[in-house]
């Protein structure tokens, strides 16, 4: 589970989603979270990785941070990402594709109990994206998924309950259709 208590935060406007999605590392003005998952950074993200160390090198630190075998979790990262002899070479050389490609792949390898999405599963290629798509319609059977989007159809595809932010709140809805309604409604407003 997490909770969030008498959290606050302003932040520009147009810029929510980012925020709300990273429940392991926001800074509050006042409140607190809670968890007692294991919550992944946001899918894909790329930012975490150290430039001048290699693939590999970035993937052995993951592993120590989450007791992660380091053989058996190079082997499937090597094989998910097809990354070739690009595994062992700085990050800082890969394009913004491959970097994506080594994240998603890092996400696949460890087992969280909560998966964060920001803007759905748009790595690579088109069969680089249904493998991701699969890979991950594995992990939903027995995880949790935190998701923001403006596409209601990918919302449709991963999620059963939404939450529409609005002025600065976060108001929840336990059907889609409602929250699809409550949000072209605000979109219409602006």
């Amino acid at each position: 589970m997490i909770e969030l208590r008498d959290v606050e935060k302003s932040y520009p406007t147009r810029q929510g989603r980012r925020t709300i999605i990273r429940p392991t590392n926001l800074s509050f003005y006042r409140g607190t979270v809670t968890r007692d998952v294991r919550v992944s950074s946001p899918l894909g993200l790329t930012g975490a990785f150290a430039g001048a160390l290699t693939g590999a090198e970035n993937l052995r630190f993951v592993c120590r941070i989450y007791n992660k075998d380091l053989a058996e979790t190079t082997e499937f990262v090597r094989e998910f990402t097809e990354l070739g002899q690009y595994f062992y070479e700085p990050i800082s050389t890969y394009s913004s594709g491959m970097k994506a490609r080594l994240a998603f792949g890092l996400s696949m390898a460890v087992d969280f109990q909560v998966y964060v999405i920001d803007e759905g599963l748009s790595v690579g290629d088109a069969s680089f994206r249904r493998k991701c798509r699969d890979a991950f319609e594995n992990r939903r059977s027995r995880s949790d998924i935190i998701m923001t989007s403006h596409s209601m159809s990918t919302i449709r595809d991963f999620c059963s309950r939404a939450v529409v932010l609005d002025a600065g709140r976060a108001v929840p809805f336990e059907d889609l259709d409602a929250a699809e309604e409550y949000y072209m409604e605000m979109v219409a407003r602006r």
